[in-house]
């Protein structure tokens, strides 16, 4: 089958699924839009993200779920379209590395700053919440919590408190990229923990951050209801709406179906094939580039995969321009990682299309046909269209002398298995999408070794002494210029060694009613929701 005799089958399973789904979202308890500025989102996730400070449903949870009820000691500006998204000062207006002391970071925490329950912020609640995720013979430890965090803290010793609204955090290691961990820990209620006699069931029931959002109501599986906090501590980004509705919906076309029909106003990711019907129908449809990236994470501790002429012969033969025309433009062609606006991009070889390139490689590694497993999603967190995609990638692959397996799972089974570490997996590959927004998670977490999944993002075990030492020596630069020098360095280094697939970025595509107001897309996984506002 030819890519684009599959364009046209997607197309017409779109218009027919667009079709079916506005019979199905009819029949839905409609979630009514109040006069005074209702934003209903439907999400790509499977289900309500977990709301109690440490979401699921991967970066997609913490965008609903996460930063719209809690903070963290540093919070992404998402205040931007034109430039990449950075961190900024959250629950702490600042940080500053010993001079002495390379491993000792000093955080000052911001003052007047309540939960959501009333519960004063301050050192000792920072220190509790640590403990809440380090500490398993403290009383408000939590292992659900702990789990997804336990890597974002992996390299701190101990935390002290200094005064009411000082910490320092002392690392194993130096760690210049500290602060970009710390915006992924997210801060609750020591108060409520406590008055519920540390039942997390019972205390999150009403869950308490500091967040510009306060919980209101769920009703499982189906919608998440949130409203503002209208004390919250930065006055710029108390939300314009009266409430925030969350509503999963995973496929694509369901999605289309609700906005069309007045059921939402906000969509994520739509299917391609539904823009010009949305378009007509005089909705907003908004796109940006931004960091995240639809790849092939590879194990690299065995065949076929452990031989770089294997990987690079993947990446020659991808023909990627088709898979911008099946994705009608909503995606731009990905030969790494990083997106062009991140200062370590750098000047990467480039895998263009080669199919000769790709099979000469094959034979020289004597892998024809090369057999390979690879676990992919069904739909969710920003997924795109995964199904049809991966088709393309195999009718591509199998052109040149791969034999591609794949076997579709839901997204949450993918996380499972992308935490679980690629050593002992019963794939080759995993077809898991990262948002590589900061160069700790993106870069120094990927592939290093010190960072082998569930310590980091390494999940294929990619090893090179080159990437180890460069990796060292990033963590122990705080001068930003020459840190970004040597993590430049290791980006070309993973694509000169084509340490993934490389297929597309993302453009990040939303539908909006004609309604919606004020939204700004940053160049994130994560989007603040805070400016929206809903006209009547």
């Amino acid at each position: 089958m030819k890519p684009l005799s599959m364009h046209g089958v997607c197309k017409g399973a779109a218009a027919r699924g667009v079709a079916i789904a506005t019979m199905l979202v009819a029949t839905m308890a409609a979630v009514p839009a109040s006069a005074g500025g209702t934003l209903r989102v439907a999400m790509t996730a499977a289900d309500i993200p977990d709301w109690g400070s440490v979401p699921d449903q991967g970066y997609e949870g913490r965008r609903f779920a996460g930063y719209t009820l809690y903070d963290g000691l540093a919070n992404w500006d998402l205040s931007k379209p034109d430039v990449a998204a950075d961190i900024k000062p959250g629950l702490a207006t600042g940080w500053q590395i010993n001079p002495a002391n390379n491993k000792r970071w000093t955080f000052n925490l911001r003052p007047g700053v309540k939960f959501h329950d009333g519960c004063e912020w301050n050192a000792d609640g920072a220190l509790w919440n640590f403990e809440r995720l380090r500490n398993d013979k403290a009383p408000q430890y939590n292992i659900r919590h702990a789990g997804p965090s336990a890597s974002f803290l992996i390299n701190v010793d101990t935390i002290e408190k200094v005064d009411d609204l000082t910490i320092a955090i002392n690392t194993k290691i130096p760690d210049s990229l500290l602060p970009y961990e710390m915006s992924l820990v997210l801060m609750i209620s020591r108060c409520a923990v406590e008055k519920a006699n540390y039942d997390y069931t019972a205390a999150l029931q009403t869950p308490m951050g500091t967040g510009p959002y306060k919980f209101s109501s769920v009703v499982p599986h189906e919608r998440l209801e949130l409203i503002p906090n209208t004390e919250y501590w930065d006055k710029e980004r108390i939300p314009k709406q009266d409430k925030l509705v969350l509503l999963p919906m995973p496929e694509a076309s369901t999605r289309a179906a609700a906005l069309l029909s007045g059921q939402v106003d906000f969509v994520e990711a739509p299917a391609p094939d539904t823009i010009p019907q949305l378009k007509g129908a005089g909705m907003q449809i908004v796109t940006r580039p931004y960091p995240h990236n639809w790849t092939y994470i590879l194990r690299h501790d065995r065949p076929p995969f452990s031989d770089v002429r294997v990987r690079q012969a993947m990446n020659y033969a991808m023909n990627r321009k088709e898979m911008v025309e099946m994705l009608q433009g909503l995606a731009v062609p990905g030969y790494q990682t990083l997106t062009e606006s991140q200062p370590w991009y750098g000047k990467p070889v480039r895998y263009e299309y080669d199919p000769d390139k790709a099979r000469k490689l094959l034979k020289e590694a004597g892998c024809m046909p090369c057999k390979f497993k690879v676990g992919i999603s069904t739909s969710g967190s920003g997924q795109m269209q995964p199904l049809p995609m991966n088709e393309l990638v195999k009718e591509q692959l199998e052109a040149v002398g791969f034999e591609v397996k794949l076997v579709p799972m839901d997204w949450s089974a993918l996380v499972g298995v992308w935490r679980g570490g690629g050593q002992k997996s019963e794939f080759d590959a995993i077809n898991f999408s990262l948002g590589p927004m900061d160069p700790m998670q993106g870069i120094v977490k990927k592939w290093t070794t010190r960072y082998f999944t569930p310590n980091g993002f390494n999940w294929g075990r990619y090893a090179s002494a080159e990437m180890d030492s460069l990796g060292d020596q990033a963590l122990a630069t705080f001068d930003i210029p020459a840190r970004d020098a040597l993590l430049t360095k290791m980006n070309e280094l993973s694509v000169k060694d084509a340490v993934e697939l490389y297929v597309v970025h993302d453009l990040n595509p939303r539908a909006m009613s004609p309604k919606v107001k004020g939204f700004v897309q940053a160049q994130s996984w994560f989007q603040d929701l805070t400016p929206i506002s809903v006209d009547p």
